[in-house]
């Protein structure tokens, strides 16, 4: 499978192929959204929770803030070596690592019996999330032609929102039954499922490379502009996606169940708007769409803060949320495939997710404060800002890069 689409074929190679191509090209795509969804799935899974985690384990606001942190951290200070080790192994084996590793991690938060073993056990989670888009773009690459990559890559972008979908509504639902110990450890066993999946249905990878020679993990050029923009979006998208179901319980009124269908519903918008995105991010207008996202953004946090006037509203904040800011992560994945140097794309992908990570790990705690004082409208705001600089940060490098190709055509 891995060189069955090498780059350089055509697409109508591609398309020619149907039958048994055609259907492994589909469970492809299909295990890679499932690693996905699994590599993210405990941050959905601590703000769907929330609400139960508060009320029955003691966890207060600000703590929830921090597990995030913890996790995302740890995958922003791996995420560069995890974007080498890929390209060192190959994407089965790559593949294989990560969904162990979500099953294992999600089974101890299941299994922890207090705050510190359960920040442990975050912890470990950096390691799946680390290498959930170095694995994925590679695999990508090597098995996907190029006519189709930007496609593919959106799908398997939704998996994440497919994670947010899977703990805001049956997960939440099945933690009204079993609690949320039993929630949990169901999303384990099926990350374990998963992980067999992927052992058994990948063909090997080829031997193992040597070590590349040492590189910068500093990011460069494009990839540094991407970082950044990944670190002011992450900060925005963290906050919500922990808090925004904590938001309806304490603010709104709304009851466990129903506050966590609020990243039920940010997780479905946000399947919609990754695949329609990516589509649309062709060479030449891909730039463009970064900061114009991140502009929808801004508008998505304002309509969060004026759920505090007209509470409805937070609904079509949680879907403009999905549309736009998670939808703009998607893209910068697709623009760091069609902008990385051959051999690096897992090192790229790498840089770019640590900057992403890194915007997790900080966001949550700029907001918890507010929180715990229950000043969601300054929160809010707070995330509007970060989005606010993500879009400025975009529409720089677009317009950077619009000089240089009129400096280069003159």
């Amino acid at each position: 499978m891995w060189a069955g689409a090498a780059p350089g074929v055509s697409e109508a190679a591609a398309a020619a192929s149907d039958g048994p191509g055609a259907r492994a090209g589909g469970m492809l795509t299909a295990l890679l959204t499932s690693a996905m969804a699994f590599s993210m799935l405990q941050l959905f899974l601590f703000g769907a929770l929330g609400p139960r985690l508060v009320a029955e384990s003691g966890v207060s606001p600000a703590v929830l803030g921090l597990t995030t942190t913890v996790g995302f951290g740890t995958a922003a200070v791996l995420s560069p070596f995890g974007g080498r080790l890929v390209d060192r192994i190959g994407p089965r084996r790559s593949l294989v690592l990560l969904l162990s590793v979500s099953a294992a991690t999600l089974a101890l938060i299941g299994a922890a019996p207090g705050p510190g073993f359960l920040l442990a056990a975050v912890a470990l989670g950096g390691v799946p999330q680390a290498l959930a888009n170095p694995a994925t773009n590679k695999a990508i690459l090597a098995a996907v032609a190029p006519a189709r990559r930007a496609q593919v890559t959106g799908v398997k972008q939704s998996g994440v929102q497919l994670g947010a979908f899977a703990a805001g509504l049956p997960l939440t639902a099945l933690a009204a039954a079993a609690g949320w110990r039993g929630a949990v450890w169901t999303a384990a066993a099926a990350a374990a499922v998963a992980a067999l999946w992927a052992l058994r249905a990948l063909p090997a990878d080829p031997p193992g490379r040597p070590a590349p020679p040492r590189s910068s993990l500093v990011p460069r050029g494009d990839i540094a502009w991407l970082a950044v923009f990944s670190l002011f979006l992450g900060c925005g998208i963290a906050s919500v996606n922990t808090y925004v179901a904590l938001f309806g319980a304490q603010r709104l009124g709304m009851g466990p169940t129903a506050a966590g269908a609020l990243v039920a519903v940010l997780g479905v918008a946000g399947i919609g708007g990754r695949v329609g995105w990516s589509k649309a991010a062709r060479p030449g207008r891909a730039r463009w769409l970064p900061g114009g996202l991140a502009a929808g953004a801004v508008g998505a946090a304002a309509l969060l803060a004026a759920a505090l006037v007209a509470g409805p509203l937070v609904w079509a904040g949680a879907v403009a949320v999905g549309v736009f800011a998670v939808s703009a992560n998607a893209v910068s994945m697709v623009l760091v495939m069609q902008r990385s140097a051959p051999g690096r794309a897992g090192q790229d992908s790498g840089l770019v997710a640590a900057g992403f990570f890194a915007g997790f790990a900080l966001g949550p705690p700029l907001f918890g404060p507010l929180a715990d004082a229950g000043r969601y409208g300054p929160g809010w705001l707070l995330v509007a800002a970060e989005f606010a600089l993500a879009c400025a940060v975009a529409t720089a490098w677009a317009l950077r890069e619009r000089r240089a190709r009129a400096v280069a055509a003159a």
